[in-house]
Parts: structure tokens; C-alpha cells; sequence
């Protein structure tokens, strides 16, 4: 591996013209397929396979025009203190309303408030239920701006008006990926003292997200994609995209201080530090890919996608890169000193971290209890973990979804809020059939209101609301859609038809037991992942162990930190959100994201530390100078991806800011605590035993030589035959 780099990278740099010419030729390409193949995104959740997911499907066949699969908008009317809506002039503001929104672009039905029986006893709160004829990524402005024209109409007339559904939910341009960019920018400024070192990095991160970006844009003209997918995939990839190219311009640097001409340089660096970027990325990969095990199609497309753009980051780090190191050349080290060290940094900071290695080195047992302490600590709000999907109470206060949520709530009970859909279907007489169903759910415990029953045109379906005690993300609901579930088994022989829950509020149900359900399992795959993985590349058994457990100790950590935060509210105001259940989706994509980058810092530290043993070094002194030299690096790519994460805490997609936290403490623990600290504790405490393997284990498994080894004795060699020949 590390020879096959070595040639690549001095031809990238001999052929560098040629080189960055395909590459910017393939972004063309891209981004002309992108330009005209091109689709929507969308912001909806399925569970093929569920209950409520066939239920829907059935709805969407039988019975469109109930279908769950189109948006809907829930406009709140309340009037003002001391009156009534059924007053003249309260009414006849509440039908302009209704007028106007069943004039408004792409609405399908709208449903009168006191015709249907969605009026409070005092009259005074209604709610009018809008169908449009579209899913999600089709809504277009002039029927959200139809919406809120209407809203106004009311609020003019003295109403109070709020409004909520998932007409409400677009796509939103906000500014936190260019403030992680510039962070990350001053980052590696600070970390080379050169503008064309840091430079490079930028710029070749940039080009990787354009490819992976505009891929992502292609897929969506084919397949539907969420509006998350392109978002996160920028995130990861902008993040490893910098960091890879910071691993190599560092080796390159290092190469160059030894005195070393560029091209070979170039060679070098791509060989060493490029074997542990294909190793690191490749862990990246495959833990993304295998996010297709979970199966909700959500998580398969935003796995696959991040994947694709860590692989396009790859490849660019060990075939683009080289060649602008060919047209930087020398340039890359800072004019007012023209040395370097290997890790990219002046004097001062290598020093620092072997000042820390060594002092972790003489303290390791104490430094180490601290470390897992600490961390355990952080992780125990984890054991409340409880997973589901945002309703309106876990928007801001002040909002319209809020406030449109707590008038309901008020007015006719938390349940309103998040209705069950009950579908009857198979009966030869489906109202008679539904109005059982119907009588026997009535007189359940949680059960505060049972709709009278809708029948299709075609006489075989119908369907029927059921409203709870308890709000849409309540475990009383979840309990209450069970018990609902449980029962249908007994009615089917007595109503002769089948009975399905669905709508919303049963989906993400349905949505976060999955989740909860694949969530050990996926864990165990990345788990014998990263066993395999690291047995491979360091030829050990115990290092493998070691960053597989500090890789859980972070991990609940980070899961202690988001349940403190976003579930138990500690600070949530700062996010514009409210204290809710964790989102579903984000364990698992942490799980799957941090796994991969965890990874990276462990082959950049360790590979270090296994490059100075097999170089000779004892065991403690392998691990203080490999420390020392990977530190600083590693220090600054935690850095750089903490500056990409933290900025997306700022974005208006509430998914992006969740998993932004989640990422940005999952790195500051990992880097800062794990790596940076019980790495260098427990590799001190191993001494000569960390590099064990079993004789039968060596003999089975291929030598990858990501430490370069190989290569450095195949290069001496090289550089003694002119020497030998002139002797002779």
C-alpha cells in the first residue's frame, strides 16, 4: 500500500497540469448533471414494513384524498377574550378564512371547524384542517404564502391565528457552514504559519464537497432524497475533506524540514500519512454504508451519501493534493523561518505535546482513572435516554407551530395535537364494520374522542380518528397505540375486517422503536468493525480493544450530553427549541459518524507511535516521541471538525442543529479525552505488550505496512546502489 501511494504521489506531482485538469473537468460534469437532473428533497419519514407505513400505503391506493402522504396545515383560530366565534362578526371573519383558503394554490380539501365538530364547548378556539394535493419538496411559495395571506385575513378581523403542519416545513439557506469554513481557516493558518499550506487544505475540502454535493443533487433527479442528505454529507465531508489534506501537508512539511527535494517529498508523505488517510477513510465508509442495515430508507440514503463524499475526500487527498504540493512546492513552509517539524508546527507547540505525553507517560494509572471518571460522569443522563420525533411542543416559544400546539392543547387536550388514523379495511359493510371498531376503541383507557367513520368512494375502506389524553410524544400515547394494535387482533373476527393505526403520530412511533431496536445491533457491527480493522493495520490485539472501548466511553458521553441538553432542557432555550425526546435518527448517525472519525485520530496517533517502535524505539519512548508528533496535527483536525459541527448549531434545520451538537461534544470528548489522554495513559501502561499478536494470527493476516516501513527500507536501499555502484 504505502509503495503503490509512493508512486502515485510523485507521478500526481510530476503530472500535476494533467491531474488537476481531470479533476476539475469531473466537477464540470458533475455540476452540469446536477444543473439538469436535479430533483426535490424532502423532510418525511418512512418505515417500510411497519403497521402505520402499510396503512399509508394502503390510504394512498384507496383512499387519496386522506392519504398521509401529502402535507397538511392546521390553522388555529381563537377569539379574542370575553367574545365568541360564534359571534356574527367572529364567524363571518372565520369563513373569509375558510374562503380563502380553499382559493389557495395546490389545497385539496379544507375542512369547516363548525361543520366537523372542531370547535372547544366555549367556542372559543376552532381548528380548520387544510389538505393539499402534494407531498413534501412539491409545496411551491405562492401556496405557502396563500397560507399566510389567509392567517392575516383573520388576524385582521381581530382573531388570533397560528398555524402548524408540515406545509410549514421548507428548505432554509443559512450561513453556519461558511462560519465553520472561516473558523477552520484561522485554524490552519495558526497551525502552518503559511497561507498557501493552509490553502490547500480549503481548497481541496471545497472541491471534494462540490463532487459529493453535486452527486447527491444527481441521485435526487432518480430517487427521493431528504433535505437532510445534502446538508450532512457537506458537514462530514468539508470536515475529513480538511483534515486529510492536513494529515498529508504535514508529512510533506516534515519531509521537506529533513531536507528532502520536493517531488520525493510529495512521494513520502502521500506513501506514510497517505496510507493511514485510506485506511482512516475507508473506516468512515464502510460504517456509513452499513447505516443500510438499520433499514429505514432516511438513514440508508444519508449514510450512503455522507460515504460517497468521505470516498471523493480519499481520493482527492492522495491524487489532487499532491499535485498542488507540485505547484506549491516550497511555498508551503512559512517564509519568515523556512523550517519545519513533522508534525507542520513551529518549535514551540511539538514541544507542548511531548511535554504532555511525557507527563502522561510518568502518571498514566491516575491520569487514566480521571479521564474514565470524568466521562462517566457526563454519560449517566444517557441511561434516560428516550427517542421519538418533534411535535409543536418541541418548537420555540413564541413561534406559530408553538403556539397554534399550546391553543389546541388548551382548548381541547394535548391529544388533539396528534390524532390517531384507525383504518378499516376487507369488510364486505365497512361503516358498520368501522363503527365498531370505533365503539370498542371509545371505551379504552387513554381514549378521549372517537371520530365517526369515512368510507372511500369504491365502498371498501374506511377510516376514523382517534383522539388521546396524552400528547403526540408521550409514552402514554405509544402505550395507548399498542394497546389499540392489541386489540384489533381480537375485533377482526368479530367486525370481519382488518384494523390499522397510522397517521403521524403512530409513524413515529413506529419510526423511533426501529430505531431503538437497531440501534445495539448496528452498534455491534461497527463494534466488530473497528475490532477486525485495527487488528489488520496495527497487528495487535489489545490496541484494537483499547479504541473500541474509549470509541463507547465517548459515545455515551456524547448520548449523556444531548439527553441533559435537548431532552432534559439544560440550555435547550439557546437552540430556539424546546425539551423534547431525542430525534430518532441521531444516535445512529453519531454512532456511525464519530465511529469513523474516532477511527481517524486513532490510526494518526497510534500510527505514529507504531512507526517509532518498529523504527526501534522502546515502548514508553515509541509512545511519548509518537505522541509528540501526532499531537499537534491531531489537535488541529479536532479543532477544524469541532469549528464545522458547532457552526451547523446555528442552522434553522432543527435536524442539522441536533446532530451538530451531538457531533461537535462526541469530537471535543473523543479528541480531547480519549485520544489525547487515555490513548497515551493506557499505551504507556502496555509498554511491549500493546504490539502482541498470537503467532497463528500473524501468520494469517496480510502485512499492509501502514506505517511505511516497507517503503523506507526500499527507498535506503535505492539511495545506497549509486553509492555501492561508484565503489566498485
Amino acid at each position: 500500500m504505502a509503495s503503490f501511494l509512493y508512486r502515485l504521489g510523485r507521478l500526481s506531482f510530476r503530472r500535476r497540469r494533467t491531474v488537476i485538469a481531470l479533476w476539475l473537468a469531473v466537477l464540470a460534469a458533475v455540476w452540469a448533471g446536477a444543473a439538469t437532473l436535479s430533483g426535490p428533497t424532502a423532510n418525511t419519514f418512512s418505515v417500510p414494513g411497519t403497521e402505520s407505513q402499510r396503512a399509508v400505503d394502503l390510504l394512498e391506493e384507496r383512499f387519496p384524498e386522506v392519504a398521509a402522504g401529502n402535507v397538511s396545515a392546521r390553522v388555529v383560530l381563537a377569539a379574542d377574550e370575553g367574545s365568541r366565534l360564534d359571534d356574527p362578526d367572529a364567524a363571518e371573519a372565520v369563513q373569509a378564512v375558510l374562503d380563502e383558503l380553499a382559493e389557495a394554490p395546490q389545497v385539496a380539501s379544507v375542512v369547516d371547524p363548525f361543520a366537523a365538530g372542531l370547535v372547544n364547548p366555549d367556542a372559543t378556539v376552532a381548528l380548520i384542517q387544510v389538505a393539499y394535493e402534494v407531498g413534501p419538496g412539491d409545496v411551491t411559495p405562492e401556496a405557502r404564502d396563500a397560507l399566510e395571506a389567509a392567517a392575516e385575513t383573520g388576524r385582521d378581523a381581530g382573531l388570533t391565528v397560528e398555524m402548524g403542519g408540515d406545509v410549514l416545513d421548507e428548505e432554509s439557506e443559512d450561513a453556519s457552514v461558511l462560519i465553520g469554513l472561516a473558523v477552520a481557516a484561522l485554524v490552519l493558518v495558526l497551525t502552518f504559519g503559511s497561507f498557501v499550506a493552509a490553502g490547500l487544505p480549503l481548497l481541496t475540502a471545497l472541491l471534494g464537497v462540490g463532487l459529493g454535493v453535486g452527486g447527491i443533487a444527481i441521485a435526487s433527479g432518480f430517487v427521493g432524497l431528504s433535505s437532510t442528505t445534502p446538508t450532512l454529507a457537506l458537514m462530514l465531508g468539508l470536515a475529513v475533506g480538511i483534515d486529510y489534506a492536513l494529515f498529508v501537508v504535514s508529512r510533506y512539511r516534515g519531509e521537506l524540514a529533513e531536507g528532502r527535494d520536493p517531488e520525493d517529498a510529495a512521494g513520502r508523505a502521500v506513501g506514510t500519512a497517505g496510507s493511514a488517510v485510506v485506511f482512516a477513510g475507508l473506516t468512515v465508509v464502510v460504517a456509513l454504508a452499513a447505516l443500510t442495515v438499520v433499514g429505514i430508507p432516511v438513514i440508508t440514503e444519508m449514510g450512503l451519501a455522507a460515504a460517497g463524499t468521505v470516498l471523493v475526500a480519499v481520493l482527492i487527498a492522495i491524487s489532487l493534493l499532491p499535485a498542488l504540493l507540485g505547484v506549491a512546492r516550497k511555498r508551503i513552509r512559512p517564509r519568515s523561518t523556512r523550517r519545519q517539524l513533522e508534525t507542520g508546527a513551529g518549535p514551540a507547540k511539538p514541544a507542548l505535546g511531548l511535554r504532555w505525553g511525557r507527563a502522561v507517560a510518568r502518571r498514566p494509572i491516575p491520569v487514566l482513572v480521571a479521564a474514565v471518571l470524568g466521562l462517566g460522569v457526563v454519560a449517566l443522563p444517557a441511561l434516560d435516554l428516550r427517542l421519538g420525533l418533534p411535535d409543536g411542543s418541541a418548537a420555540a416559544e413564541g413561534s406559530t407551530e408553538r403556539e397554534a400546539y399550546d391553543l389546541l392543547s388548551d382548548a381541547f387536550g394535548p391529544g388533539f395535537n396528534g390524532p390517531l388514523t384507525v383504518v378499516v379495511d376487507g369488510a364486505e359493510d365497512p361503516e358498520r364494520a368501522a363503527a365498531e371498531a370505533g365503539e370498542a376503541i371509545s371505551g379504552m383507557d387513554g381514549v378521549v374522542a372517537v371520530s365517526p367513520a369515512t368510507v372511500n368512494q369504491a365502498g371498501d375502506t374506511a377510516v376514523f380518528q382517534v383522539v388521546p389524553a396524552s400528547g403526540p410524544s408521550s409514552v402514554e400515547t405509544q402505550d395507548l397505540v399498542t394497546a389499540i394494535r392489541d386489540r384489533a387482533e381480537g375485533l377482526r373476527d368479530d367486525i370481519g375486517a382488518s384494523i390499522s393505526v397510522t397517521g403521524q403520530t403512530a409513524l413515529n412511533i413506529d419510526i423511533s422503536t426501529t430505531m431503538t431496536d437497531a440501534l445495539l445491533p448496528y452498534l455491534a457491527v461497527v463494534v466488530l468493525l473497528a475490532l477486525a480493522l485495527l487488528t489488520l493495520v496495527f497487528r495487535s490485539v489489545l490496541v484494537p480493544l483499547k479504541a473500541v472501548l474509549g470509541f463507547l466511553l465517548s459515545i455515551a458521553a456524547t448520548f449523556g450530553a444531548v439527553v441533559a441538553v435537548f431532552q432534559w432542557g439544560w440550555g435547550v432555550e439557546a437552540f430556539d427549541l424546546a425539551a423534547a425526546p431525542i430525534l430518532s435518527l441521531v444516535p445512529i448517525l453519531v454512532i456511525g459518524v464519530i465511529f469513523g472519525l474516532a477511527m481517524d485520530y486513532e490510526f494518526f496517533l497510534v500510527t505514529r507511535m507504531r512507526e517509532e517502535h518498529v523504527h526501534g524505539a522502546g515502548p514508553r519512548e515509541a509512545v511519548v516521541v509518537g505522541f509528540g508528533h501526532g499531537a499537534r496535527v491531531v489537535t488541529a483536525a479536532a479543532a477544524i471538525m469541532i469549528s464545522v459541527f458547532a457552526a451547523s448549531m446555528l442552522s434553522d434545520d432543527f435536524i442539522i442543529a441536533i446532530l451538530g451538537f451531538a457531533f461537535t461534544v462526541a469530537i471535543l470528548f473523543d479528541a480531547s479525552v480519549v485520544r489525547m489522554t487515555i490513548v497515551p495513559a493506557v499505551m504507556a501502561l502496555l509498554g511491549e505488550r500493546a504490539w502482541w499478536l498470537p503467532r497463528w494470527l500473524d501468520r494469517l493476516l496480510p502485512n499492509v505496512d501502514i506505517e511505511g516501513e516497507s517503503l523506507r527500507r526500499n527507498l535506503e536501499a535505492a539511495d545506497r546502489r549509486p553509492v555501492e555502484k561508484a565503489a566498485v
